[in-house]
């Protein structure tokens, strides 16, 4: 029976052969190789022939994945330009406080990671000592993204340099006394120390590629210079099963990225155990890398391994190196010699006849502690070689062991990460490997102590020294506020007057409004308008032409519109991030350009605007990381509300997003009625953020998609708007002793709250008041903090009870959100209160049978505010019945 797999069609067969005889001679000759020399030979020479094409210009695929073993060969290796015996020491005195800083806190619980730190000093210790450029040099420095768990040992090092005490490294996760340190790199926490908050995983990666994409997008806008500016990032390699970890790399080789590095620290561990534990991660990151169009390096073996590859004059090593699994690794790090004689040498005999050339020692060497990440060298040949790649940017797969140096009773066990302390037989020993001079009396009093070699000690001189080369301390945020001014009055006044007889949605409005912020003289170049796609849908095509969609190749193309006045224009220097369809890169994105302030002293405006129903829901963790690193900007949700957007049903529906919006403190959350609201709003928004006593928050705004006749502002509305609450509309009393009832509507919903005023005031003789409630979530926010007031003995009222005090009836809450939203704020109404909402699943509909569905129409307003006065006794019960017939409920 014949091979079916030599019968598959290949994309050659679709090629013309030329010359026919000569393929087959071709494919003859590697058939001789493989016959006589074997398929390991065979292999060897077609790489060698794939390598030579490439060197001579040939354009041919790549291949994905290499052998397991080092990219730069030890011959290759730069001179290390440093003092390696000293920069020993200092890595050890890091390694040190950093795992005595974790045990002492155990005393008290709270925990720590010591493992990550420990398998990744040489990673980190190499760039502080080489290449991080800091803040005080040329340009915005380096930025740097810590992998979160291996906090610790960049606090040890800030202490080793003085800028932590003693007294604060016992404070590590004990923040509430006021001078403790957040457990990972939280910038809201330690601003001062923090640039990028991490330990979400996959955020890191992510925000690394947006943040190097954004650094050239300054710099092609001719805002700063970012050209000495390089994006260093620490990952995991479990942390990469993340999707955000690589939902980026295309984009970042797309753009030629080669201001970015990826620092993969493979100790072949996540959190639980092995990462591949039947596969060989490094391989398959490899691959995903070179398929990205990364250029990947990768430095995997230390030193003591020279001597066994000089050895392999067979590849049964290189072979064998490729084929056993991660778990396996892991085990050998744990045995014995006569374990790894057997299980690894013992596989074919050529290795083991290798094995018989080698000690023991020179075994154990190799496989409990030569990793290429543990030597400087290696990590310092591996980083000059992403400097010097141009036109990609680089991933370095460095290959550690988890939890190295302390000890056999942490490194490359499955629980270390959950291994919170050592004893003090476990120091001891470590103190003996790290070569510190410790004496025993130090640990007297049963705590591991600090250590350090003294404020003038050669190696903190030496440690100050190579950061002020490298342009001062780091990591570090700097803040350089300089207030913008505000921008001219006409953009806002436009709004204010209303759109008269011309219908506008709230949408439309705000885009409106930025596009004529956006030619403001002052601040229009600072804007940074975001988009994940649809930029149509939300009428922001008008912008393409004159801002220009960012693009670092420009266009290379004629676009299919050219000849229309709106037509889809790229360009280098382009102010629109058009992001594709990806929320979680544009929010990547908008946390870069709000954020500029501090990591390169350039104030953006960055307006990020999306279907409300993928923000907060989609991205919401990234709203807490943009929280966390003090950003500032304006995002919006557009086409929100459960009922607005027709037809699109239960995924599109958002009823929800600023019920979790009211639970990040930074965000300011907004639901504008009407197109002056939003001038407000904004205006307002443009002085907290970036005024002269700009505040760490960001703003929220849902604007909607249905077009309805903007009124004019009424006067002196804009302190009731910025605050929450305005009465926008008094009902017409048709009696004086007629019940009465205040109506609070927010976004869309005040329309049917003004409709249900006309039907109660027509249909029953019931006056209504209308209320535009802007902020439910700044209305709770003032009570909130009215509360706390009270309970330090000062006494305030909170803006919600003012504004509503004496208000004549009970008060009725509607809106396009689920009930849960409005109904923040019932505690602090004096009035009886009841609400109506969007709550439960979306539904296909036109908006008036959605919006019946949810019984939020106006005849439903109505029939509820009856039921509300009827409960009171203000009305007969009859007439709620009534009311119910005659509208079809």
């Amino acid at each position: 029976m014949t091979d079916p797999v030599a019968k598959l069609p290949s994309e050659l067969d679709q090629l013309p052969d030329r010359d026919p005889e000569e393929t087959a001679e071709w494919a003859a000759s590697l058939d001789a190789v493989t016959k006589a020399a074997g398929p390991h030979r065979a292999a060897y020479l077609m790489r060698r022939s794939l390598q030579h094409a490439e060197g001579a210009g040939i354009a041919l695929p790549k291949l994905l994945e290499t052998d397991y073993i080092n990219t730069i060969p030890t011959a290759a290796e730069p001179a290390f330009d440093g003092d390696l015996e000293m920069e020993s020491r200092i890595t050890a005195w890091n390694r040190w406080n950093a795992a005595a800083m974790v045990t002492r806190g155990a005393r008290y619980g709270v925990g720590g990671h010591i493992a990550t730190f420990a398998s990744a000093a040489w990673l980190y210790e190499t760039g502080f000592n080489h290449f991080f450029r800091g803040k005080e040099g040329d340009g915005s420095g380096d930025q740097i993204y810590v992998q979160g768990h291996a906090s610790p040992g960049i606090y040890a090092r800030a202490f080793l340099d003085g800028r932590l005490s003693e007294q604060q490294l016992d404070n590590f996760r004990q923040e509430s006394g006021g001078d403790g340190l957040p457990s990972y790199p939280h910038p809201r926490r330690l601003p001062w120390l923090w640039e990028f908050p991490t330990v979400s995983m996959g955020l890191g990666p992510l925000s690394a590629i947006y943040q190097a994409r954004f650094n050239r997008y300054l710099a092609n806008r001719n805002i700063k210079d970012t050209s000495n500016s390089h994006v260093w990032a620490f990952l995991g390699d479990g942390e990469m099963d993340e999707p955000e970890s690589t939902a980026a790399l295309a984009l970042a080789a797309r753009e030629q990225l080669d201001n970015l590095t990826f620092v993969v620290n493979c100790n072949l561990q996540r959190l639980d155990g092995p990462v591949r534990a039947n596969f060989r991660v490094v391989q398959e990151l490899e691959g995903a890398f070179r398929g990205a169009g990364w250029n990947v390096v990768k430095t995997l073996w230390g030193s003591a391994w020279d001597e066994l590859f000089q050895l392999d004059t067979t590849g049964a090593l290189v072979r064998r190196l490729r084929e056993v699994p991660d778990a396996q690794f892991q085990t050998y790090a744990t045995r014995d010699v006569a374990y790894i004689r057997e299980h690894f040498f013992g596989a074919e005999p050529a290795l083991a006849e290798l094995a018989k050339l080698l000690s023991d020692a020179k075994i154990a060497e190799c496989f409990y502690s030569s990793r290429g990440g543990h030597e400087a060298r290696k990590v310092y040949a591996a980083y000059r070689a992403a400097l010097a790649h141009k036109g990609a940017p680089t991933v370095i797969l460095a290959q550690t062991v988890k939890g190295y140096t302390l000890g056999k009773g942490f490194e490359s066990k499955n629980a270390n990460h959950q291994m919170k302390k050592l004893s003090v037989d476990e120091f001891k020993s470590m103190r003996e490997l790290l070569g510190l001079p410790i004496p025993d009396s130090a640990f007297e009093d049963g705590l591991v102590p600090y250590a350090h070699p003294g404020a003038d000690s050669p190696e903190v001189r030496y440690l100050q020294e190579r950061r002020a080369a490298l342009g001062g301390p780091a990591p570090a945020r700097r803040v350089h506020t300089v207030a913008l001014p505000q921008p001219e009055e006409r953009a806002f006044k436009a709004l204010y007057k209303g759109s008269g007889k011309q219908e506008m949605a709230t949408t439309m409005a705000f885009v409106r409004l930025v596009k004529d912020l956006m030619r403001d003289k002052e601040t229009g170049r600072r804007w940074v308008p975001i988009v994940p796609d649809e930029a149509r849908t939300f009428g922001m095509e008008s912008l393409f032409p004159s801002a220009g969609i960012y693009s670092p190749l420009g266009q290379t193309y004629e676009p299919v519109d050219r000849d229309q006045l709106m037509y889809y224009k790229e360009a280098k220097d382009g102010q629109i991030l058009n992001e594709g369809i990806t929320e979680a890169g544009a929010m990547a994105d908008f946390i870069a350009a709000a954020t500029s302030y501090a990591t390169h002293g350039e104030t953006m405006i960055p307006f990020y605007i999306f279907y409300s129903m993928f923000g907060w829901q989609r991205t919401g963790d990234q709203m807490w990381q943009l929280a966390d690193q003090l950003g500032k900007g304006f995002i919006v949700g557009a086409t929100a509300g459960r009922t607005t957007l027709t037809g699109e049903g239960l995924q599109h529906a958002d009823g929800h997003s600023h019920l979790i919006a009211s639970t990040n403190p930074a965000s300011l959350n907004y639901d504008p009625a009407f197109a002056y609201e939003i001038a407000v709003i904004v205006k307002d928004g443009l002085r907290r953020m970036f005024g002269p006593d700009a505040e760490d928050v960001f703003y929220y705004l849902t604007v909607y998609n249905e077009p309805k006749q903007q009124p004019a502002m009424p006067e002196g509305v804009e302190e009731g708007i910025v605050k929450g609450l305005y009465r926008f509309k008094e009902g017409a009393s048709a009696a004086a002793d007629a019940p009465r009832i205040q109506l609070l509507g927010s976004g869309t919903a005040i329309h049917w709250a003004l409709e249900a005023q006309e039907l109660l005031a027509a249909d029953w003789g019931v006056t209504a008041d209308v209320w535009s409630a802007t902020s439910w979530g700044e209305l709770r926010r003032d009570a909130l903090e009215c509360d706390e007031a009270l309970l330090r003995g000062e006494q305030r009222v909170p803006y919600v009870t003012q504004a509503l005090s004496g208000a004549p009836g009970p008060v009725l809450a509607v809106s396009d959100w689920m009930r849960a939203v409005p109904d923040q704020i019932s505690q602090w109404v004096e009035q009886d209160w009841s609400s109506l909402g969007t709550d439960g699943f979306g539904i296909s509909d036109t908006r008036v049978g959605a919006r019946r569905y949810f019984g939020v129409d106006p005849q439903s307003v109505t029939v509820a505010a009856l039921a509300q006065l009827a409960r009171r006794g203000e009305v007969p019960a009859s007439k709620v019945k009534e009311a119910r017939e005659k509208y079809g409920l």
